[in-house]
Order: structure tokens, then C-alpha cells, then sequence
């Protein structure tokens, strides 16, 4: 594969990954998170998970990592949706 797929693969997962970064900073931030769909997002970790099984079975740390920090990132949105409703 080449470098430049390789670099837009990483670009993707660093994008997809940090983007829940602002959701969890504004909930921590307001103490308030109403406006989070703890459905949507309960499933969205379901997903998630289910790629990091599937990253161990094909042997991929790019998909591993990406989707282990993503899963760290949305389950402390729904634990923080469950403290602050």
C-alpha cells in the first residue's frame, strides 16, 4: 500500500477518533447533558466495540487503537449522560 494511502487512513482514524473530543469537553464543561441521545450513542459504542473485535481478528493496530480511544471517548459520554441526564 502506499504512503499516501496510508496517510489518509490516519488522517481519517485521528479525525473520526478526536472528533467526540468537543462533545465530552462541553458536557464536562456545562455539567449538563440533555442534549445527548444516550441511545444513539449507547449503539455508536456498540458499533465501535465490534470494530475493535474486528481490528483483533485481522491483526490491525491502526483499527485496534483508533477504535479503543474513540470507545474510551463515547462510553465517558455516556457515563457522564447518565450522571448529568
Amino acid at each position: 500500500m502506499s504512503f499516501s494511502v496510508e496517510l489518509l487512513g490516519a488522517l481519517a482514524a485521528v479525525t473520526t477518533t478526536l472528533c467526540w473530543l468537543p462533545q465530552l469537553f462541553k458536557i464536562v464543561r456545562e455539567r449538563q447533558a440533555s442534549g445527548v441521545s444516550l441511545a444513539t450513542n449507547a449503539a455508536l459504542a456498540s458499533g465501535v466495540f465490534l470494530w475493535c473485535v474486528y481490528g483483533v481478528l485481522i491483526a490491525s493496530w491502526p483499527v485496534i487503537a483508533a477504535n479503543a480511544v474513540t470507545l474510551f471517548f463515547i462510553l465517558a459520554i455516556v457515563g457522564l449522560k447518565l450522571r448529568y441526564g
